[in-house]
């Protein structure tokens, strides 16, 4: 999906859609045009995708874990060049540092505040092999049960 369909959303069914917030999401492309303009400005070709579908390839790529020939198929680009775009994407908002969160050290001192803090503590089941009763390794060989 192109971010010209999603540009008129309202806001609420933008956010469940990007997995930010549309002033978020402004700021963002914002940091990522200024990075674009002072990349573009040594030359090169046009770029293929402008930058909000940039970002909004990104954030389908972290909000909902697709592939990148998924991601590729609908914005009709090989996966390579989206892995390349996703790459600049999260390397730029992070280089910039507007997007970063408190390293250890800061967390650490006692007079910072923190307001969220967020913990990912979801469970994976793991799968181990059932336990057969009664019936030896030699028995399973010979194909006696």
């Amino acid at each position: 999906m192109k971010y010209e369909k999603i540009r008129d959303f309202e806001e609420t069914k933008f956010r469940r859609i990007t997995g930010v917030k549309r002033a978020t999401f402004v700021k963002m492309a914002e940091i990522l045009t200024i990075a674009e303009n002072i990349k573009r400005s040594k030359g090169g070709p046009k770029p293929s995708l402008t930058v909000e579908d940039m970002l909004l390839a990104t954030l389908e790529y972290l909000r909902e874990y697709r592939t990148y020939a998924h991601i590729g198929a609908s914005f009709g680009l090989c996966e390579s060049r989206i892995y390349r775009i996703i790459k600049w994407v999260e390397d730029t908002l992070i280089k910039d540092g507007t997007f970063s969160l408190p390293g250890k050290k800061e967390l650490v001192k006692e007079e910072t505040e923190i307001d969220t803090l967020l913990i990912d503590a979801t469970e994976t089941p793991i799968e181990r092999p059932k336990k057969d009763k009664g019936i030896g390794i030699q028995e399973r060989k010979n194909g006696i049960l």
